[in-house]
Order: C-alpha cells, then structure tokens, then sequence
C-alpha cells in the first residue's frame, strides 16, 4: 500500500509542474513563417527565430540538422533545449502588441553543453529577439504619427 500512496502523490507532484505539451510544440508546417520573419538572433552555437502571434502561450520548434550530429546528439540536443523552454517560458517577453512567440531554434555543430548554458543561451537570444521586434515595432508606429 506504500507503494500506492507513494504512486498517488508523485503524480499529483507531476500535476502541478509546468510540463512541456502538445500546445507548446510547433508544428513542423508552422516552420516557415518563422522564417519568414527575419527575426532571429544568436547566442552560442544557437539561433532562435520568433514570429509574434495573437496565441496565448509560446510554441517552441526545433529544427536540427543532420550536420549537427547523430540522432543521439541530436536528440539529447533537442531534450535540452525543451526542458530549457519548460523552465524558461514564465520569463520569456511578450510581443508589444500582446499574444505571444512562435520560436524555432536552430543550431551549428558544437561540443555539448550542460541545461544551464543551454538555457542561458536561449533566454538571451529570445530577449535580444524580443528588443529588436519592441524596436520594429515602436519604429514603425512613429512613422505612422508623421
């Protein structure tokens, strides 16, 4: 019976964490007007490319290429960098306008990192990201004024 209950309150512990879902998973056809956007900056070895949308939560893709590595790099690359997106996504900016980001991070080859130079690196480029779209953003309204 331990068992159970100590079964019941490791659930109820996974309830209240904030969990990677399928609603934070950008399609891979959702891709490209990321892209598009020409909204990307780096930090280490990482680019991120945001999109702002009118959707409540941010949406993280990854797309990593097979120049990065084999599937076991790729992979626990991937697994970082979700889990960096997890702890992370209660600080990441919101667009001016509301709403929030579609984010696709890319990568060049590079030696493995730790979770917490993964997470520092993406933080910084989102934040970097976000400035210059506020900058965009409040540029283009002052020349609607004049």
């Amino acid at each position: 019976m331990a068992g159970t209950t100590q079964h019941s309150e490791h659930s109820h512990d996974a309830s209240n964490r904030a969990v990677f879902q399928r609603r934070h998973r950008l399609a891979g056809g959702d891709f490209s007007p990321v892209f598009e956007s020409r909204l990307r900056k780096s930090r280490g070895p990482i680019t991120v490319h945001l999109r702002p949308t009118s959707l409540d939560e941010h949406r993280l893709g990854l797309s990593i290429g097979r120049r990065f590595g084999g599937a076991v790099q790729r992979g626990r690359f991937k697994r970082l960098m979700r889990e960096a997106f997890r702890l992370n996504r209660g600080q990441l900016p919101t667009p001016p306008s509301g709403g929030a980001y579609d984010i696709v991070v890319t990568t060049r080859a590079h030696e493995s990192a730790d979770l917490e130079r993964y997470a520092a690196w993406f933080l910084e480029a989102v934040q970097a990201a976000h400035r210059v779209h506020a900058k965009r953003v409040q540029d283009q309204s002052g020349r609607g004024d004049g």
